[in-house]
Formats: C-alpha cells, structure tokens, sequence
C-alpha cells in the first residue's frame, strides 16, 4: 500500500524517527493496516483457515497494553472502494497477486501473508465487544484519518507509506516500531517505547520542500498512479548522489525535486524527462499527476462528530440515481462496520470483489458454493430492476475473472424493499434467511440460539459443496461447535511435532474454504436483514489449524471417545446439531422431488450413503433400486430407521459407552 519502497527507504535512514514514550493521548488507528499486522506478524495460522480464537487474544492482549498506558484509541476502517474507478488497476494487480499467492502457500505450505477469510469479521465483533470507538467510511479511509488526527493534533497508528507524506501535526507511530508488547513503566504510568516520525525531518534530511512531498508521491508511484502502466518511465536512480552504493530511485526523486520550490515547477519539468508528448497525452499524464496528489490533501473531518456525538455522516453520491439506492437506515450501520463495506460497491458500481482463501488453482473457487447466498443479497440491494448485474471478482485457475451475476429477484425480493427493509417484521425477515439456508426455523428451535447460524450454514455447505464433503468433515465440524474449547485442550489433538505441521491436505482445505465461504456471506445476509438470527462469537466456530487435525484423526483413528467421553451435554448438542443438518425440508422436497428422481442412479445412491456407515450403504442401495420413486425425505427416513435400530443394539451391547 502506498508508496512502494519508501518504508524500507526511511528504515534504511533512522535518524529520520525520532524515540518516543507514548501515553495518555489519543491515537487515530489505521484499522485495516492493523488487522493485516496483528494477524500476520503473529504465529497465527494462515494456511488452515484462519486461528480465530488465538486472533482475538491477540486484539484483546493489543486493547489491554492501550488502556493501561492510557491511550484513547479511535479505529477507522476501509469502506468501499468508493464513487470512483482510481484505483482499478491497483486493485486488479493485488488482486492477480494474491491469488499467486494463495496457491503458492496451499502447493508449498509457505506463510505468504493471506488473510483468513473471517479475520476481519472477528477483528470488527472483538473491538465493538471491547468496546472501543470505531467508524467504517464510506470509501477509502486514508484522508478521513488523517484529517481527524490534524484536527485533534494526535498521531496515526498505521504501516502505510502514504502517512509519510500526508501533513501530520503530531506525526506517525509506524507500527513496525510500536512495542506494545514490551510495556515499560516511568514512575507510576506505563508507556509504549516507539518510534515517530514527522514528515519535517524527512524534507529536513532529502533538503526537500514539504509542499512537493505529494508530487514526489505521485511520481514515485502510488496507488492512484504509477507511469510505468502509462507506458511511461523515468530513471530517477540517475539522480541518487549517493557514492559507493547502489542507486536508489526513491533517493534519486528525492535528490532531483530538492531543485523546485513549487509543484507545479516539478510537473512541468518532469513532463520534460518524458520525452516529446503530443497535447492528448500530456494531458492525460497531468490529470493522472493531479489525481495521484490530491489524496493527500486533508479534507474537513467527518469522523469527529461521529465518533464524539454519534452523528453519521451523509453517503457521497456519485451521482442522483447512485445516491438514491442508499437509503438512510444504512448509513449508520455501515459506520458502524455492523454492515460490510462491499454493500456499498454493489450499490454504487455492481461490483463486489471475491475473497481469495489459500487454494489450489487445480480446485473451483470456493464462492461458487454460496452464490446463491450473495444472489439473495443483490436482490435485496437492487431491488426489482432485472437489467442490473453485479461483476464479482473472483478466480478460475490462476486467473482473475470478472462474473456477471444475476441478483436473485424471487418472490421474496420482489416483496420487500430496501428503502423499508429495516421496518419489516422480524418473523418475516428471520424466514428470508432461513429459506436462503433451507432449514426450518423449528429444526433450529432445538439449539443453542447462538448455534443456529453456524449449523444452518454447515446444512447449506453441505447440500452445495462440490465435491461433497465426506463425514469426517462434517463430524469435525460439528464437534467443533459443540466444544471447542474443549478440543483446543485435548491432548489428543496436539502436534507429535510442534515445530512441523503436516502437509496442508488440499482438499480439506478447499471444503473448508467452502464452508467458510457460505459462513461470511450468511453473516452478512443475516446483518444485512438486521440480525434476525442471533449475533455470533465467529471467533469460536473455527480454528484451522486443530480442525484440520481433528479431520486426520477422524479418518485414520475414528471417534473422539477419549475427549468427550461422560460429558452427555455435549453428546446431545452434537447429536442435535446432526439431526438438524440432516433433517430435509418439506418445501424443498416438494420443489426439487421431481428433478432429484430425474438424476442418474449413481448420483442418489452417492447423495443417500454419504454419511453412512458401509453396513447402511448396502442396505440403501437395495432399498434404492426396489424403490426408485420415493422422494429424498422417504430415503431419509428408511435411513434414520435403520440407523435407530443399530444404535439400539449398540447400547444394548454396552451400555454406558460414547454415543459417538
């Protein structure tokens, strides 16, 4: 992010920050730089699926060294991308990128800095339990930032390079060198060693002029504007007067702009270094150059009434039509980061850009197996104009794809309105979701009210899944969410090496993945239509890491006697949780009975048995071929019959023994 190599430029030239304690202030927090540098600068997992519960320590552990050396902290977070197209092709690179990425680290186990698909939903819920102040914006959080730090004269907290250049009065803590967790005490207060930097000391050292510091930005190559893609370059490492060492193109630029007083001065001879330009192009590189400096001009500060006086700010429009689909009831839900900030992108621009989990680009992108979840979505955004398509950005193979989707306009879209969608009844938006995830609200009756979602999403998974996950996955899931905490603990499920973990298994991965998938979408449905599911602690529905684990020994050892064993509360809670994934809704069954019989054989035998024991295998497989007009809820019944009867005998046997 930013302005590529200036970080490291500035690190190789420490006199430039300057040592400091930092207490008793406020600090405006750059929210998505530290969500990227909590998780992924501590031993967390990121190949797995994301440690979620070890990710919530860590903010909680961050939050607690804040308070006790009495800082303030205000966190402020991306929204959407925004009215405008600036930053496509920066996007479309980081995007191409980490899906290199995301099949390097699957194929080769490597750690490439890929962030878990929930992290930032569990980075959100852990703050607002904690209750510390955050905003969400509305487009790019960078300007808004910085603004609210100047007009409150306390520093930023963040690692991105584009804070070396904005006007800080009370400068920038990067984080790279904020020890918050070697706390340090002076007298009777605590205090955080760090490291700050004023952008004065950066002009004092280059013999720049501060003014010229967002040219220098534009031309260095941000994310607003990079020549090189204009087909444009200049050799700025010409210009290093460093001897002896290698040249340098930041120090060169640096070197070469401290002969201007004005940026305007700097522009023209810089066009100059481009050669013989026609008319049409220079202007366009100008616009591009005035573009790529005008982000670091502070705008007045929506964030401060927000934040002190709870009042939201109004949406920007890019224009009427734009503006009128975003109705007011929003505005303070999407500050508050309760509603994601690709809402917003699919209102304005139809757009939504896919998130890459770790994968093999040998397996199909994970989100095919929740669109019918974002297509619901859309409807319920767009509304009934069936001539809007959203443009998801996701993968196949290697390649990022841009997918014209159809938003879901059912019955139940056409019936409500985003405009009033806040004051409908909370029974009809609770069967708008449940209908999504097909499953009953009276199958869910049975469970824990903070189970509900999670289980119902784990029934959606598997009707959608391909390939269909087995019944280790299943089992392991479930058991999960029965007592996770439990399992963290159990010795059964910790490394024979704790040094070396074993080959990612891609294909439990991909089902993972998958599952995680039909979890966030169903999160933000559910947010969406106000919660009418009950709010989730995401941070406890899945640890990657044990849950890969737990799936190995589910296949090479069997059940999970020695960990449950006596605790019947959580024998029951798992066997509910089964029941409810397996039980068939009548509506579907109605809908899809005459297209299930229309399949070949081979695939109802394979839908029938997949969770069954090889003994029930054999028995359906008769039962299917006597039997070939019954609907998939008979099957099921003739399946949970026999499996009745063998538990029966079973407990006749040995009574006492784990139900599992």
């Amino acid at each position: 992010m930013g302005v590529k190599e200036l970080t490291r430029l500035l690190d190789t030239n420490r006199s430039i920050y300057r040592e400091a304690e930092f207490r008793r202030q406020r600090l405006v927090v750059d929210g998505c730089n530290l969500l990227f540098s909590l998780y992924l600068r501590s031993d967390l997992d990121q190949n797995h699926g994301g440690d979620y519960a070890a990710f919530e320590e860590e903010i909680e552990k961050f939050v607690t060294a804040l308070r006790l050396c009495e800082i303030e902290p205000y966190v402020v977070m991306d929204g959407g991308s925004g009215n405008t197209n600036n930053k496509m092709e920066t996007k479309k690179q980081r995007a191409e990128g980490n899906i290199r990425n995301c099949h390097q680290a699957a194929v080769e186990g490597t750690r490439l800095g890929v962030l878990p698909l929930c992290s930032k939903m569990v980075f959100v819920q852990t703050l607002d339990r904690l209750k510390v102040p955050l905003a969400q914006c509305y487009g790019e959080a960078d300007q808004q930032i910085a603004a609210l730090a100047s007009e409150w004269q306390c520093p930023v907290l963040s690692n991105d390079s584009d804070f070396f250049i904005f006007d800080l009065p009370a400068g920038l803590l990067p984080i790279s060198h904020f020890q918050w967790k070697a706390l340090e005490q002076n007298g009777s207060s605590c205090y955080i060693p760090c490291k700050s930097y004023h952008r004065s000391r950066l002009c004092t050292f280059f013999h720049i002029q501060p003014q010229l510091l967002p040219t220098f930005a534009a031309l260095a190559g941000n994310d607003y504007l990079k020549l090189e893609r204009m087909k444009l370059s200049i050799r700025w490492d010409q210009f290093d007067p460093t001897l002896g060492e290698k040249p340098n193109r930041l120090r060169g630029l640096l070197s070469w702009l401290s002969g201007f007083l004005t940026p305007q001065e700097a522009r023209e001879a810089a066009l100059g270094l481009m050669g013989n330009l026609s008319s049409q192009r220079k202007a366009e590189v100008l616009e591009n150059l005035t573009l790529g400096m005008e982000m670091y001009q502070l705008p007045p500060s929506s964030l401060e009434t927000f934040f002190i006086h709870g009042i939201t700010p109004l949406i920007p429009a890019a224009g009427e039509e734009v503006g009128d689909r975003v109705p007011d009831w929003m505005c303070h839900p999407l500050m508050q980061a309760r509603l994601s900030g690709d809402i917003l992108d699919v209102l304005q621009l139809q757009r939504k850009g896919l998130p890459m989990p770790v994968d093999s680009k040998d397996m199909p992108s994970a989100a095919l197996t929740s669109r019918p979840l974002r297509q619901l979505m859309y409807g319920l955004l767009l509304g009934r104009d069936t001539c809007l398509q959203v443009e998801e950005w996701d993968r196949d193979g290697l390649q990022l794809k841009f997918i014209l989707v159809q938003p879901d306009v059912r019955s139940v879209t056409r019936r409500l309105e985003l405009r009033s969608l806040n004051k409908v009844e909370q029974s009809e938006r609770l069967q708008v979701i449940l209908q999504a995830l097909k499953v009953t609200e009276r199958s869910l009756s049975r469970l824990p009210p903070q189970l509900r979602l999670p289980v119902a999403v784990t029934r959606f998974w598997l009707q959608n899944a391909q390939p269909a996950p087995d019944k280790a996955l299943l089992k392991s899931l479930l058991l999960w969410l029965s007592d996770g905490d439990a399992l963290r603990h159990a010795a059964v499920l910790q490394p024979e090496n704790p040094h070396q973990e074993p080959k990612l298994d891609l294909n439990v991965a991909h089902a993972f993945n998958q599952w995680q998938m039909c979890l966030k979408d169903s999160v933000q449905l559910n947010h969406l239509l106000s919660c009418p599911l009950p709010e989730q602690h995401i941070a406890r529905w899945y640890e990657g890491t044990l849950v890969h684990r737990l799936v190995h020994r589910m296949r090479t050892i069997g059940g999970l006697r020695d960990i449950l064993k006596g605790d019947l509360s959580n024998v029951r809670l798992y066997k509910s949780m089964l029941s409810v994934v397996h039980r068939s809704q009548k509506a579907l069954r109605k809908t899809q009975k005459t297209a299930l019989w229309r399949q070949p054989l081979d695939n109802l035998q394979q839908l029938s048995v997949q969770y069954e024991d090889q003994e029930a295998a054999t028995e359906m497989k008769s039962f299917i071929r006597a039997q070939d007009d019954l609907s998939l809820d008979d099957v099921m019944m003739v399946k949970t019959r026999y499996k009745t009867r063998e538990r029966n005998n079973r407990c006749k046997q040995s009574r006492g023994r784990d139900l599992l």
